[in-house]
């Protein structure tokens, strides 16, 4: 077995939702091949047998398992399943330096790096495991459900093409060779400051204190990561944000490009009141374009619900979980 660096791992109860009385947790750690070593809370249904099938989840982009991954991995559990809620290569209580990076390939690697150390838990069916990617990790899920052929069932909520935003903005409104020039330029201006300053410079997070101009979908991240709702001190969104040449190599990485060759089971689910509802509309389309295996995939549309919805439901409840348990059951 391939060693883990030892990490310093909060104990204590510090997420932002309640603890269940119906699972045990505990933290635990696994290495990718890359050799970062990534801390993950695992949640465990109490009184279960031997060989579960089992969840990893990841995401959002920017936040911590203490969030809302948490948060969906402890609900699964409660349901039966085996499950862990993992914090991203360089980020939470992760390894990996420096710290605050983003990778398409190490990210995708970090979810392909959890269906490892489940399918070696003794607890679990091997040949039972689905993943769950959260917001920006929703592309990273299904680029993993492209690439690692024992991911059985892979769930993208509230999903951003990470790659798309970063090369095309939002809504594709820097669709062009000239804004994607002047993007490259300044970040590799910043790379040169970087090293003559001796530190990253923190591209920010949610912005604080909220113009009253803000769109709405700056309010909708304010009001999750800004407010008792959703902050936690380790969440990059909660506090000084990703470095600011974080997500370079996303410009050029188009990370969903073979997800119409994925054979196992794939669902999209986004509120259409969301601003990112057409991340999720269009990886589904493009998904199931020229794909032989339909039959397993399926877009879930949540009326009314927005961005921030589908991280802790809301108002309103509106992450499906009676639909996500359906689902991991019928294809794990």
């Amino acid at each position: 077995m391939i060693k883990t660096a030892e990490l310093r791992l909060t104990q204590e109860w510090d997420k932002t939702f309640p603890k269940s009385e119906k699972v045990d947790h505990s933290k635990v750690t696994f290495v990718n091949r890359y050799g970062i070593t990534l801390a993950a809370d695992m949640y465990v249904p109490k009184h279960a047998g031997d060989k579960l099938p089992a969840i990893a989840v990841c995401g959002p982009f920017g936040a911590v398992k203490e969030q809302c991954s948490g948060l969906y991995a402890q609900t699964l559990a409660e349901r039966g399943f085996l499950t862990i809620a993992f914090d991203p290569s360089f980020t939470g209580e992760s390894g990996g330096e420096p710290r605050y990076m983003a990778s398409p390939d190490i990210n995708t690697e970090d979810f392909m790096a959890a269906v490892d150390f489940l399918s070696l838990n003794e607890k679990v069916d091997a040949d039972r495991i689905g993943i769950i990617g959260i917001c920006g990790w929703g592309g990273m899920a299904i680029n993993a459900a492209a690439l690692d052929t024992r991911i059985k069932a892979t769930v993208a909520s509230t999903m951003y093409d990470m790659t798309r935003v970063n090369a095309k903005g939002y809504f594709d409104s820097d669709d062009s060779e000239e804004k994607r020039y002047a993007a490259k330029e300044a970040i590799c201006a910043q790379r040169l400051e970087d090293l003559k300053n001796g530190e990253y410079k923190l591209g920010g997070g949610v912005i604080d204190p909220l113009p009253e101009d803000a769109p709405f979908f700056v309010k909708d991240y304010y009001d999750y990561y800004k407010t008792e709702r959703g902050y936690h001190p380790r969440s990059l969104n909660s506090n000084g944000g990703w470095n600011v040449i974080g997500c370079e190599s996303f410009i050029n990485q188009p990370i969903l490009k073979y997800s119409n060759e994925i054979r196992s089971a794939v669902m999209v689910m986004h509120g259409d009141k969301a601003h990112s509802f057409y991340f999720g509309r269009d990886a589904y389309n493009d998904m199931i374009n020229g794909n032989k295996y339909t039959d397993n995939k399926e877009l879930l549309v949540i009326e009314g619900a927005v961005h921030t919805d589908l991280y802790d439901g809301g108002d309103s409840n509106a992450i499906p979980f009676d639909k996500l348990e359906s689902f991991f059951n019928k294809y794990l």
